[in-house]
């Protein structure tokens, strides 16, 4: 099977969640089928990546937009697309170089199935998918957006939110009809999906993690240190630090004063640098996670806004982890509240679980057990396995679609003989 798979952004180095996904996903279909990877990206040449994601995937395809926009340029940006009706998110991945070069691969039918990576690669897509085409959605968009609106202090910034959350909800729904199948990455994601399209268009493929890179080692007993770990110039990630901060970190502290926090993940926003003090702990981009989860007690995903699945959580759990999570932070995942993870929304109740764990080792250790036996069951490989089924299956329905028209055609035809045979 040849498959197109367009990506907008950098894939390498993959650090964020989406960008680890596709990643994995990807080069276990290239085993299996032909698969040309197609990446644009914004800002100056990069030779260096380009010759990363060719070692990748051979003969891959890299489009430099030449766009570059800081902080200021990106803000007037803004103001000169607000008209567009595609939210912002999306409407800056435009791009009409790219937009000929998919439209001229369809004409060509240049491949068997393309794979649309993130909803924001979508607006470069041509309106006639002539070649059956997949939108991969990592996260409902949408919903990131309204929790943004629900959460955010700010008056203007909530306005911005709102405004986007809408525009977001219209477009989404719009490009979740006009592909041939969806692939969410939770049930979660497909019901809330399935208001806007029959749910037999909507296929789930879960989060993965690589068992063996993450494998749960045996350490000596960790010193009292809390992490999260995640992309931080993500505002989800952000806010989550934030909160997580100013919350329920101060009731930890008055229980188990040597506690340290660290926040580990590239890009840390001016806030979260902000949030550096005697207890906590900012590292910026690091050489190996894994290393930092092996150092970490407690890992804890303290989110607010999000959407899709999170896999630092399957990625804690694999390297042996006791996890506090909220219930946005663990949306869509396997996980077993007071089993294998605790689920926690209020404050209080967060800081209760985390201190339980620093504290109480043995019950820690049959958390961290359980954790690690459940992330075992979602390997990469048969996640792949699964993402090429429904791959499979949506060419075929495109090929049955192709015959009963084709078959729908030739009754008419001969209908319309035997009219004029009786005329």
């Amino acid at each position: 099977m040849r498959i197109l798979w367009v990506k907008a952004n950098k894939l390498l180095p993959a650090h964020s969640g989406g960008d680890i996904r596709s990643f994995h996903i990807a080069r276990h279909l290239r085993k299996w089928h032909d698969l040309s990877f197609l990446s644009y990206y914004d800002g100056e040449p990069d030779p260096a990546y380009e010759r990363e994601l060719n070692n990748c995937f051979p003969g891959a395809v890299c489009m430099c937009t030449g766009k570059s926009l800081r902080r200021f340029a990106r803000g007037l940006d803004y103001v000169l697309r607000l008209r567009k009706q595609a939210a912002y998110a999306v409407s800056r991945f435009e791009s009409p170089k790219l937009q000929q070069k998919l439209k001229s691969w369809f004409q060509d039918n240049a491949c068997d199935v393309a794979v649309c990576d993130f909803l924001d690669a979508a607006i470069n897509f041509p309106e006639n998918l002539n070649v059956p085409t997949v939108l991969f959605e990592h996260n409902v968009e949408s919903e990131i957006w309204r929790r943004h609106a629900a959460t955010e202090k700010n008056p203007a910034n909530r306005l911005v939110y709102a405004l986007e959350f809408r525009k977001m909800l219209r477009y989404e729904r719009e490009m979740v009809r006009k592909f041939l199948h969806v692939i969410a990455v939770s049930e979660h994601d497909r019901q809330m999906m399935s208001h806007w399209v029959d749910a037999s268009r909507i296929s789930v493929v879960p989060t993965g993690v690589d068992v063996q890179q993450f494998r749960n080692e045996p350490t000596s007993e960790p010193y009292p240190m809390v992490m999260f770990v995640g992309a931080m110039d993500w505002e989800p990630n952000i806010d989550a630090v934030e909160y997580f901060s100013a919350e329920i970190w101060p009731a930890v502290l008055r229980r188990v004063p040597e506690a340290r926090f660290r926040i580990v993940g590239r890009n840390p926003d001016g806030r979260v640098q902000r949030l550096a003090s005697d207890s906590v702990e900012i590292t910026g981009r690091v050489n190996s996670v894994v290393d930092q989860f092996r150092e970490a007690a407690v890992v804890i995903v303290p989110l607010r806004i999000g959407g899709g699945t999170r896999l630092k959580i399957y990625e804690a759990m694999a390297a042996g982890k006791a996890v506090v999570s909220t219930a946005v932070g663990a949306e869509g995942l396997d996980v077993h509240h007071g089993s294998d993870i605790v689920l926690a929304d209020k404050p209080e109740i967060f800081a209760e679980a985390i201190t339980t764990f620093l504290l109480d080792v043995p019950l820690r250790r049959r958390f961290e057990q359980a954790a690690a036996e459940l992330a075992s069951r979602y390997d990469w490989a048969p996640v792949a396995r699964r993402f090429s089924e429904v791959l499979e299956q949506t060419v075929e329905v495109a090929r049955n679609r192709v015959s009963s028209k084709t078959q729908h055609g030739k009754v008419q035809a001969t209908v319309g003989r035997n009219r004029v045979a009786i005329q």
